[in-house]
């Protein structure tokens, strides 16, 4: 039989017993609070919190200097299976509206306070927007960051906003215009806005999932605008499209 004291490790255990307890509670939790918890001094915890926050593990808000659980734990453990799963589902979908409507695909999740691209289809067109896979965007200033944060639980919107750079510039009266934008944003359930990065670029954005899944990720066209209007496909005519391919991928992965 195995001994399982020799197999210890001390650290280990109490940055372990941390995470666990975090997981447990309905609100971020102070240093005093947390050893009360785990019936152990503040002192004895705080080299484990500073560590597991610098590793991304948890977040301590600058103004209460309570501690929650970041979204680092749910990505390492659904992070491969999940994006390849996603990727798998929509990939040809995406491919076949880029050809459609002569404009690129990406698809976009939320990763802690950035949305993340997962996958790219190109233009047909000589002149389109190329976007990487793997590129973190702004979770408040981009359409498909805002369509994210739209559909999701209010602590984790709470969550992303809470380390969003341009966010926290933003006074009260400005923050109460963003709710109404993302409230807005779920009743017509899509996105539409200028790119927050470059000009000439209009971005269409549109949820995938329901609400057994919830919202798992967003497709997204980034229009270029360009000289060649009678050439140029109306927005109305591509949201069209993304919603088609959205259905097409929610079939593919089960949702539907």
């Amino acid at each position: 039989m195995i001994k399982t004291d020799k197999y210890k490790a001390p650290a280990l255990e109490k940055g372990l017993d941390i995470l666990e307890f975090l997981a447990a509670q309905s609100t971020a939790q102070s240093q005093a609070e947390i050893a009360q918890g785990l019936d152990k001094s503040p002192n004895e915890i705080y080299r484990m919190l500073a560590a597991l926050e610098s590793r991304g593990y948890i977040h301590r808000d600058q103004v209460s200097t309570k501690y929650a659980l970041t979204l680092k734990l749910y990505y390492l453990s659904h992070h491969d299976s999940f994006i390849d799963k996603l990727r798998s589902a929509a990939l040809q979908a995406m491919k076949e509206t880029s050809t459609l409507i002569k404009q690129p695909c990406h698809l976009g999740v939320l990763y802690n306070d950035k949305v993340m691209v997962v996958a790219y289809s190109k233009s047909p067109s000589p002149i389109a927007v190329i976007i990487e896979e793997g590129n973190l965007y702004s979770v408040s200033q981009t359409a498909s960051g805002k369509l994210l944060l739209s559909f999701s639980e209010s602590t984790t919107k709470e969550q992303a906003l809470k380390t969003d750079s341009y966010y926290q510039t933003l006074s009260k009266k400005q923050r109460e215009v963003f709710e109404k934008e993302l409230k807005r944003i779920t009743v017509m359930g899509y996105a539409e806005m200028p790119s927050h990065y470059a000009q000439g670029i209009i971005d269409i954005t549109v949820p995938i999932g329901n609400s057994t899944s919830g919202i798992i990720a967003c497709l997204t066209v980034a229009k270029l605008l360009t000289l060649q209007h009678e050439d140029e496909i109306s927005n109305a005519k591509i949201l069209e499209a993304l919603l088609r391919c959205k259905t097409e991928i929610e079939s593919n992965l089960g949702l539907s």
